[in-house]
């Protein structure tokens, strides 16, 4: 449950609203990140004849 944060409740919710939203964003963004690297090393690894 939240405190009661009187006249500051709006600033503070939406900050704490836009700090996860950065968190998810970053998170999303490793993944597809690291999607994009493997896909990558998988064409190269193929080009060069050492698949698997």
């Amino acid at each position: 449950m939240m405190p009661d944060l009187g006249r500051y409740a709006v600033e503070v919710t939406s900050a704490y609203l836009v700090s996860l939203g950065l968190l998810v964003a970053l998170a999303l963004w490793y993944v597809a990140r690291g999607r994009r690297v493997r896909r990558d090393l998988d064409a190269f690894e193929q080009k060069r004849g050492k698949n698997g």
